[in-house]
């Protein structure tokens, strides 16, 4: 089904990973601002081809250079619709499943308030982002819910995934993001 438009004009694009889907919805705009239908349940099936179910909604504000992730969930594995609603980031997901042609690969997409792209990542992907703009409202649905015994971090500069944020300066990290597992000693999925 990727490649067809919605009857809203949904659209489904696959990036080099193909189960990682840039999803693109129909804005109506003019000099009074825009209007989009941000998710619509038959839509997003429709151009996807999937059948998922939504559980959970988040939302997180962060500030310019703050790097979030890459985070997982071992058991629970949460598949995520991601999106930006002021700002602009730097989307990174990492294929963590050992059975998959593409395992250990990576894709990062700039999402941002102003191109209303949005990334579905199905659940065995480690995820995370680097805020490019002064600050940056993420919002992302996912399959299942926050289980934090479950939670796992891949390390953000692991040299063996050798992800390229592009980064000018060292970014802001919690703790734990800073102390993520190496590729190499980490849980993944089969």
């Amino acid at each position: 089904m990727i490649g067809k438009i919605a009857a809203n004009g949904l659209k489904a694009t696959a990036t080099d990973i193909p189960d990682v889907l840039v999803i693109e919805p129909k804005v109506f705009g003019d000099q009074r601002g825009f209007f989009f239908e941000s998710f619509n349940q038959d839509a997003f099936n429709q151009v996807t081809g999937l059948n998922v179910n939504f559980v959970q909604d988040n939302h997180s504000r962060s500030g310019k250079g703050v790097l979030r992730g890459l985070h997982y969930q071992i058991q629970q594995a949460q598949g995520k619709l991601v999106r930006v609603v002021n700002g602009e980031v730097l989307d990174v997901t990492v294929d963590i499943r050992r059975s998959s042609p593409t395992f250990g690969k990576w894709i990062s997409v700039v999402l941002s308030g102003s191109n209303h792209k949005q990334l579905w990542i199905p659940p065995g992907f480690a995820h995370g982002f680097l805020v490019l703009s002064d600050t940056a409202d993420f919002l992302y649905k996912t399959t299942d819910y926050y289980a934090p015994q479950f939670e796992r971090c891949l390390l953000w500069n692991d040299p063996d995934v050798n992800i390229d944020w592009n980064l000018s300066a060292a970014p802001l990290l919690s703790v734990k993001d800073a102390q993520g597992t190496k590729f190499v000693q980490a849980e993944l999925f089969v």
